[in-house]
């Protein structure tokens, strides 16, 4: 049996529940022994990581680079080393380059045995310094997100997921959803996070996320919004919030920007915006239909089932570190 170490910063880290943790029932049945270790926060974490690492047939190491001594001490530990990751980690947050970051990534891609990108953008980048590169798109539990429950009779709520690292994205679609808002009078807009917007100017629902829960209350909604900028570092998100909405049923309002627009179909699962008249016109539309809200939102479900669902994804998990 294959022993594969994950080193990341955290199990709570979308990243780790959702491009390692999910998967490890599956590897076990392949015939791996999967493990998690953070690596972060202290010398003895690092040193226990690197011990491990000596022990595993394969490390991944996720959306983690290292400086020059730690990733050559790595390197010297490991059989067989990947690098996995799903943001643009290469560049600032605000979308702009970053010499000291592009470096360091520069340096962990070429260093590794292989490479797993969670899209097109990301595996181009990491392709100019590595051929050794696999597109492994973000996946979700399609059947978790199964659930049947009541929806609100007296709102309408659009439901928004994510935390305070993405609360910038919301924050600039405000002025949209305000305008939304003006058009339909019984709107709501659900934040899943850990933050409220008591001064939004639109009716609020805050609930505080819960991985127990965040399935039962996406599904309770009526319609999923996924602002975004078009900026490099949004082009290196991997659709993770849109995946959820669709998962439960949801049709998706979302920017017309990054991997968001390579999953929402416009007309068919949702609706792809540039504008705040667009998305104004967009909600209201999916407001006032409820027939169209449901066969949106099944058309979502058909796609994540198909395409983006564990056992899809993992297929090709599997065939990439076998080859290693």
């Amino acid at each position: 049996m294959k022993e594969i170490l994950f080193l990341s910063k955290g199990e709570d880290a979308s990243s780790t529940r959702y491009r390692a943790l999910q998967f490890f029932s599956r590897f076990e049945q392949a015939g791996f022994s999967p493990h998690h270790l953070v690596i972060a926060g202290s010398a003895a974490a690092y040193l226990q990581a690197l011990h491990a690492a000596r022990h595993a047939d394969i490390v991944v190491v996720q959306r983690k680079v290292f400086p020059t001594a730690l990733l050559w001490l790595l390197r010297r530990s490991a059989r067989r080393l990947v690098f996995d990751f799903d943001d643009a980690i290469f560049c600032n947050s605000d979308g702009t380059p970053s010499p000291t970051r592009m470096k360091r990534f520069a340096a962990m891609a070429r260093t590794c045995d292989h490479i797993l990108a969670g899209n097109a953008f990301l595996a181009a980048t990491a392709a100019r310094f590595n051929p050794a590169v696999s597109l492994i798109p973000t996946c979700i539990d399609a059947g978790k997100y199964l659930t049947r429950v009541d929806k609100p009779t007296a709102t309408v709520d659009l439901v928004w997921i994510g935390s305070s690292s993405t609360r910038n994205y919301l924050e600039e679609a405000l002025p949209a959803l305000r305008l939304a808002a003006s058009r339909v009078a019984a709107l709501r807009l659900k934040i899943i996070a850990d933050f409220d917007l008591p001064t939004a100017g639109i009716a609020i629902l805050p609930v505080r996320w819960q991985a127990a829960t965040e399935a039962a209350e996406l599904a309770s909604a009526h319609i999923g919004i996924a602002p975004m900028r078009n900026d490099d570092w949004s082009r290196g998100k991997c659709a993770l919030k849109v995946l959820q909405y669709m998962g439960a049923g949801l049709p998706v309002v979302s920017s017309n920007a990054g991997v968001n627009a390579e999953v929402v179909h416009p007309g068919n699962n949702g609706f792809l915006v540039d504008s705040a008249e667009e998305w104004a016109q967009a909600i209201a539309r999916l407001a006032a239909d409820p027939g169209l809200r449901q066969r949106l939102g099944m058309a979502g479900q058909r796609l994540v089932a198909e395409r983006y669902s564990i056992d899809a994804v993992f297929n090709r998990i599997a065939a990439a570190l076998a080859s290693l």
